[in-house]
């Protein structure tokens, strides 16, 4: 069989089907067909051929012939050639050239696995990010740590400013008549928020905690009631409680009140946060070294990925993604709202991230082919018990962990990860 490779990853060939293979395709489909229909003197399915063609005709049986044996003859040539398919073949067949007692044949081009040309990937040069934080970002993470802390406490004395919280009732109309949606009481906003129409925020500061205001406020041109976009509208305010956040300071009671095992001074809870950000800078710069590795060998990498694999694989990022938007209970249509994306730029980014995270895979496992990389059975028991361990609030046995995960997928994640921590060990860091 001639075999024609085409670009991205596709080949050509045909396929004969000899007019013994098709008879025997007839055979099946009128098994099938059969069942189906009834004819007059015979029970379902009992009629014999020669009456069944003689009623509707042996082309009746064609469609279902010419899909039994298209299966079977495309899945033998792919396994007898050891063709590697990644997608769903497109076939071409003249199905008016399809005859009882003659052989015909169907042209096939399929997407198959990428072939690597690996480049350099060990020895590859890598810029370590730094790992001691200055004193700014000290300072900064220990503000950011009192933010944290902070409570919110009733302003007893004062007015209403910017930042603080105010509890109060509002009665909203439009031309003295009410209209739904705009009455509420011990509503609870943070002043500043832009969370309610414009101008009305700016309108409540200064208001004190008793006190009642009519604000004006005009509903913009676009807001989504159509009936009140545009209109001039008055809430009736009343304020009942007043709320401001308050920072605590860095002192020694703050510190004990975190409760950290031996820390109890300013100075002992700065070299805490110091060493915390130390720890958090290496696992940072762990992952910045793992993923520079792994983009420099793809990148020297040569190969055609198939479109058609990109496009399964983002189709099965978009279901993924979809399931779990469904489990949280939100809509498709509210989560692209959110994110600010149509549904084609969403497909998009999912198409360049499929595409990124096979071509990383096909280099690293093609690092391991190329080393020789190998699992051992312990390597492959002791993965088996992780998986197990990891699953046993759910009771998951040894024996339903190997059932449900194949020896071949263990084995494929195993070197992997040998694959992967070969070119980060030989890496070049450069700090």
């Amino acid at each position: 069989m001639i075999i024609d490779k085409l670009s991205g990853s596709r080949v050509h060939f045909e396929v004969l089907v000899s007019k013994e293979q098709f008879e025997h395709g007839l055979d099946h489909a009128f098994a099938i067909e059969n069942e189906k229909v009834t004819i007059k003197g015979f029970r379902k399915g009992k009629a014999p051929r020669s009456i069944f063609e003689a009623k509707y005709g042996v082309e009746s049986l064609y469609e279902e012939a010419i899909q039994h044996v298209l299966q079977e003859t495309y899945y033998n040539t792919v396994m007898e050639n050891e063709i590697d398919v990644v997608a769903q073949p497109q076939i071409d067949l003249d199905i008016n050239k399809v005859k009882r007692g003659e052989d015909f044949s169907y042209k096939v081009t399929v997407a198959v696995r990428p072939e690597i040309k690996l480049g350099e990937y060990k020895n590859l040069k890598v810029e370590l990010l730094p790992v001691e934080p200055s004193q700014a970002e000290i300072e900064a993470e220990i503000g950011r740590k009192l933010e944290q802390n902070a409570e919110m406490v009733i302003k007893e004395e004062g007015v209403i400013a910017s930042g603080d919280t105010a509890v109060f009732d509002f009665s909203g109309s439009v031309n003295g008549e009410k209209f739904p949606g705009g009455t509420a009481e011990n509503h609870e906003m943070v002043i500043g928020s832009g969370s309610f129409i414009p101008g009305f925020e700016d309108q409540m500061i200064g208001m004190a905690s008793g006190e009642e205001k009519d604000i004006v406020v005009t509903f913009p041109e676009d807001y989504q009631e159509k009936s009140l976009a545009g209109k001039e509208a008055v809430f009736a305010v009343k304020i009942h409680e007043i709320k401001q956040r308050v920072v605590p300071t860095l002192d020694e009671d703050f510190v004990k009140e975190l409760n950290l095992d031996g820390v109890d001074t300013v100075e002992a809870y700065k070299q805490y946060v110091l060493e915390e950000m130390k720890s958090f800078k290496e696992k940072q710069n762990e992952e910045h070294l793992r993923q520079t590795v792994i983009a420099k060998a793809t990148e020297n990498a040569e190969f055609d990925l198939p479109v058609e694999m990109i496009k399964d694989e983002a189709k099965t990022m978009k279901e993924n993604t979809m399931n779990q938007i469904k489990q949280y209970g939100l809509d498709f249509n509210m989560y692209l709202q959110y994110m600010g994306k149509s549904e084609e730029e969403f497909e998009k980014e999912l198409e360049e991230q499929a595409k990124k995270t096979l071509s990383e895979q096909f280099v690293i496992n093609e690092i391991a082919k190329v080393e020789g990389l190998t699992a051992s059975k312990d390597e492959i028991e002791n993965k088996y018990l992780e998986i197990v361990e990891q699953y046993k609030s759910q009771n998951v046995t040894l024996e339903q962990a190997k059932n449900a995960i194949p020896e071949s997928a263990i084995v494929a994640e195993i070197t992997y990860k040998k694959a992967l921590d070969l070119i980060v060990s030989s890496a070049n860091q450069a700090k």
